[in-house]
This record gives structure tokens, sequence and C-alpha cells, in this order.
């Protein structure tokens, strides 16, 4: 053999050598896992990297579409007709969930394959701290994360922090946090010495007719809690769905300085409506409309998009303690860095416009 064919066949042995190498570290690449510790203290085995993952209610899914939308499989809902998500991601499945009432079906998470299955940990009297297992054994083999204090819009940074290290991007969840703990470190700051003979009185009207409503001790009026405004609603909160039905009567006898409206019907009607018309939030024009596309700003689902209904909160019951606070400036900035959707100022305008505040 001359000296050319045989620097040729040692070239193609070298090259059949990586190749092989190559798909070697692919492989173990593609089947390396690790084990982590989630926040309810489970050790599990996942794999490193999670590529695919699902969260079982919005809270959770919320949270990963922050940190990481290209792991997200899909959302629990459909959001295709959303005006503030990108095109990539508002066109994601319906992967089903447990919102609300909803029971958990395990074959609506299996088609999609997901590596991991992200569930939200729920501090409340009607959840069960050994929920996990049941849930577990029901997605076998894939394991379940348990993610803390999903709807505590007091304490979502351990979270969010948990998820940026399973998710290899700490750095979006420090940046989260950091938004997030210094927008309620001012408002809570600063409500706190407004005396209470001077802090409005608020009812969070639910549904089409306003005539549901949730109490200060639930998760579904929390940013109420947070700005300080008194929730007029003394009623029990009597199950985790929450939305208490309410007579108008007993509205009127209420009395809010101001009226927080969940539903877009019962907020196009209300000045119109002469039931409601000698209640002084509406005598004083002075009812809002939650923002919620795409994630609502007050609830449904409580979790880290209702971030944002701190600052609105505030702007809405506080105007003049709060003038110094640019909230065009803060939506645009909380869409752009953490719903991945690059805001206008006329977007960022139109959205509060629509919630009944002078921008």
């Amino acid at each position: 053999m001359n000296q050319h064919k045989m620097q040729f066949w040692i070239n193609v042995a070298l090259i059949a050598t990586l190749v092989v190498s190559c798909t070697v570290c692919i492989a173990t690449a593609a089947d390396s896992t690790k084990t982590i510790t989630d926040m309810a203290g489970r050790q599990l085995t996942v794999p490193d990297p999670i590529n695919l993952a699902i969260g079982t209610a919005p809270p959770v899914t919320v949270m990963t579409y922050i940190i990481a939308p290209d792991k997200l499989v899909g959302f629990n809902s459909n959001y295709n007709s959303s005006k503030y998500l990108p095109d990539k991601y508002k066109n994601l499945p319906n992967v089903g969930g447990t919102q609300g009432q909803t029971k958990l079906n395990a074959e609506s998470f299996f088609k999609f394959n997901p590596d991991v299955i992200l569930n939200g940990q729920v501090i409340s009297k009607f959840k069960d701290a050994n929920d996990i297992e049941d849930i577990q054994t029901q997605l076998n083999p894939i394991p379940v994360i348990v993610v803390g204090d999903v709807t505590n819009l007091s304490n979502f940074a351990p979270g969010m922090t948990f998820l940026g290290q399973l998710y290899n991007n700490p750095s979006k969840a420090e940046e989260f946090n950091t938004f997030y703990q210094n927008i309620y470190d001012k408002v809570t700051k600063t409500t706190a010495s407004i005396p209470e003979s001077e802090r409005k009185k608020v009812y969070y009207a639910e549904g089409p007719e306003g005539l549901m409503t949730d109490p200060a001790e639930s998760n579904h009026a929390q940013p109420l809690n947070v700005c300080n405004g008194i929730n007029v609603a003394n009623i029990e909160w009597t199950n985790m769905v929450g939305r208490t039905p309410v007579s108008i009567e007993q509205i009127m006898s209420w009395n809010p300085d101001v009226i927080i409206a969940a539903d877009k019907q019962f907020y196009n009607k209300v000045y119109s409506d002469p039931n409601w018309k000698e209640i002084k939030a509406v005598k004083d024009k002075q009812v809002y409309l939650v923002p919620s596309d795409p994630f609502n700003w007050y609830d449904r689902s409580p979790g880290v998009n209702t971030v944002m209904g701190i600052p609105w909160t505030a702007k809405v019951l506080y105007p003049d303690k709060f003038t110094d606070m640019d909230l065009k400036a803060l939506t645009k900035e909380f869409y752009t860095k953490f719903y991945h959707y690059d805001m206008t100022d006329k977007e960022a305008e139109d959205l509060l416009s629509a919630s009944g505040l002078k921008v």
C-alpha cells in the first residue's frame, strides 16, 4: 500500500472514531440525570438538562414561562387570542390541568411526554400536604416536582429561585425577584404609613353581575391586602375556588370607596345599572377593571402574574402617594422581561386605560 492510500485509510479511521465518540457524547448527554430535592423535601431523579416541562396548574406554569419559556410544553388554558404573548408561545397547546375544581387527567399530560411535571404547593386551609404523593402515583414514572407557595403574593422569591436553578437559568429568577421585591417593598412601606381612617374601603366584584367576592383571608384578593386597602367583604372564605355570592343590599351596606372589577361584562354596565347608582364608588366614578391579558394581574389564577397587581392597585387606591411611580414604564418592563413580549408605549397605555386608569 502506497503512502497516500495509507494516509487516506488513517484519516477514515480517525473520522469514524470521532463520529462514534460524538455519538457517545450526545447519548451520554441525553441520558444524563441529576438528583434534586424539591420544595416539599422529596428527592427526585430528573433529566439534566430538563427540556420539556408541564405545570399542573397556571401558577407554576406561569413561573416556568417566565424563567424558561422554551422548555414549556403548553399552558393550562388557551391563549391564542392574547394580544401580549409572542406568537410562538400563545399558540402552545392547552395541556389541561388541575386549576379550580378540575381533577387531574394523567393522560392529558402523558401524551406530551414531558421530562418533568411541576406541581405548585398552595398553602391554605383547603389543601392537604399529602396530596402530592397521590399525584405522583397517578403520573409515574414522570417525576413530579413540588414548587413551594406558588400563590402567596408575599413569598414568591423562593419558588422562583428554585426554578431558576432547576432550569439552569438563575439569572432570570434573580431578575424577576429583584423587580418583585422592589415593587413589594415600595408599596408596602408607603401604604403602611396611611392612617386607618384614610385607607380606602374596597369591594372586589366578581362575576358578570358583580355579585360574587372574596374576603381578605382568601388568596384571591391579595393585591388589596398588600396595598393596605380595606376589603369590605367581612364574609367567610368557604372554599378554595372562592367567588362567594353576596347581595346588592350587602354591598350597599358596605358602601365601598372603590370597586375593583374582575369581569369586563360587569365593568361595562356598572355605571348605567340603577341597582348600583347609590354606592359611593359608582357615584365617584371609582370602578376599575383588572388587566388580564395574557394573565390576570389580580387573581384567577393567583400567582406570580399578580405581581403587576401591586403597583396597579396602589395607583388605583392611593394615586397621590405614588406620583413618582411610572406604571406605564413598569408594565413595559414586566412584559418585555418576563412575558417575553416587546411591549410598545401605545400598548401599555391601551392596557392601562382599559382598566379605568388615566395614563
